[in-house]
């Protein structure tokens, strides 16, 4: 039978060696490994040495014993300790409760009490070593990581990092059904620019992820995790033409959250696939489907398969003359015509873009004009200039609408900053 291991730690070395010799340590099932006079020299062997026990004396010069204790506990957190020490001080008791210390000796040393101190502690580690190799312990303890490593097998599966030849092990390993025939990735977007005053943003989106769930898994049999701050379905059906009804189901549910939250979803629905190893193909254009919320407004589902492909021989580019109406307006008009020369130009080169790489085109087009504009009429501050670096990361993502209010918003407000 194995014995466990203790280090002693004293800056006593008298002490120390007594102790080695009043104990029968082996017949007590534990072995001395070694002896060290302060805690740095402590630490240099628990690296080496990796002890069950640590004795230690808490007064001692260069690292004592109770910053030696933390070290464990930090670095060495199955290792028992236990204090002695020749001051029976409150506060010392007190840290060796904070630290989960075994037990708190007194010197000199009395070796009928160690004795007892060590049958118990041996005791102790014999019942955790029992725990750990129970085999029905760790089933459970497997269990409770199921939902993680299934988490994390859909998240590699949605990457196209599953390699076909370990597909069946991990469905196996994971305890995963995916039946199909047919299945589709679904994106489920909560719009973090419509957030209810009683609720924040995480709050929110995690109501609605549980009323996805709640509404779509059983029917769909769904596999759900959550993803880039979304959450992704991974549904299954007989016919390849569920998917219309997936797409109605998925429809009313953003309406549904919409009524009942205030939250804005969009859920993008990918295209439909027969084999499980397409599925990261689905879940791509699942979040494409998502992109096109700026094109046909959030709160509904987007099917990528209902959406007719734009012919796009000839990218269209504004009428650079319509973008100087609006710069010539934040320079000389009024709050009014401001207003009226940027819903003009968004009624006509904006809302009736069905293409989403033409509306980012235009989109971008007019930012660089605003960029222009602000350098060129030494706008003070660079409050102009900051809003517009602070939209640029997410411009492309807003819908048209709130990307009209935030134009007119940012013209009409900073008329005030331009120095004559």
């Amino acid at each position: 039978m194995s014995l466990y291991t203790i280090l002693l730690v004293d800056d006593e070395e008298a002490l120390a060696l007594a102790v080695m010799k009043k104990i029968n340590w082996n017949e007590l099932g534990f072995s001395v490994i070694g002896y060290a006079e302060n805690g740095v020299k402590a630490l240099e062997m628990m690296e080496e040495f990796r002890p069950d026990v640590v004795m230690t004396d808490i007064r001692m010069p260069y690292m004592d014993g109770i910053a030696l204790s933390r070290h464990i506990r930090q670095d060495f957190p199955a290792t028992k300790i236990m204090f002695f020490s020749g001051f029976d001080e409150f506060e010392y008791a007190k840290e060796a409760i904070h630290l989960e210390i075994e037990d708190y000796i007194l010197k000199p040393l009395d070796a009928e009490e160690l004795t007892e101190i060590l049958a118990k502690l041996k005791e102790k580690l014999d019942w955790e070593i029992h725990e750990k190799r129970n085999v029905k312990l760790l089933q459970e303890q497997y269990l409770q990581s199921l939902p993680f490593l299934r988490a994390n097998f859909y998240v590699s599966l949605i990457e196209g990092k599953i390699q076909k030849e370990k597909l069946e092990k991990y469905l196996s390993d994971y305890e995963i059904t995916l039946s199909g025939p047919y299945f589709c990735c679904i994106v489920v977007y909560t719009s973090d620019r419509k957030v209810p005053k009683q609720m924040n943003y995480q709050l929110l989106s995690t109501s609605v992820s549980q009323q996805a769930e709640k509404q779509l898994k059983e029917r769909w049999k769904a596999k759900s995790f959550s993803y880039l701050n979304n959450l992704i379905m991974i549904t299954q059906f007989e016919k390849k033409s569920d998917v219309s009804e997936l797409t109605d189901d998925c429809d009313r549910f953003c309406r549904y959250v919409s009524h009942m939250v205030g939250a804005a979803v969009t859920i993008g629905i990918g295209h439909v696939c027969r084999g499980i190893m397409e599925i990261s193909e689905s879940y791509s254009s699942a979040r494409e489907a998502v992109s096109y919320r700026v094109l046909y407004g959030s709160t509904r589902a987007i099917n990528i398969q209902e959406i007719a492909p734009q012919e796009m021989n000839s990218l269209k580019s504004t009428n650079d003359a319509e973008v100087s109406h609006i710069l010539r307006m934040i320079l000389l008009g009024t709050q009014e015509e401001i207003v009226r020369a940027v819903k003009k130009y968004f009624e006509k080169n904006i809302f009736p873009t069905t293409s989403l790489q033409q509306y980012q085109i235009v989109v971008m087009e007019l930012m660089s004009s605003m960029y222009r504009f602000a350098a060129s009429n030494d706008i003070s501050g660079e409050k102009f200039l900051g809003e517009v670096n602070t939209l640029q990361g997410g411009l492309l993502d807003l819908e048209a609408e709130a990307l009209q209010e935030w134009v007119i918003k940012t013209s009409t407000s900073n008329i005030k900053l331009l120095i004559v």
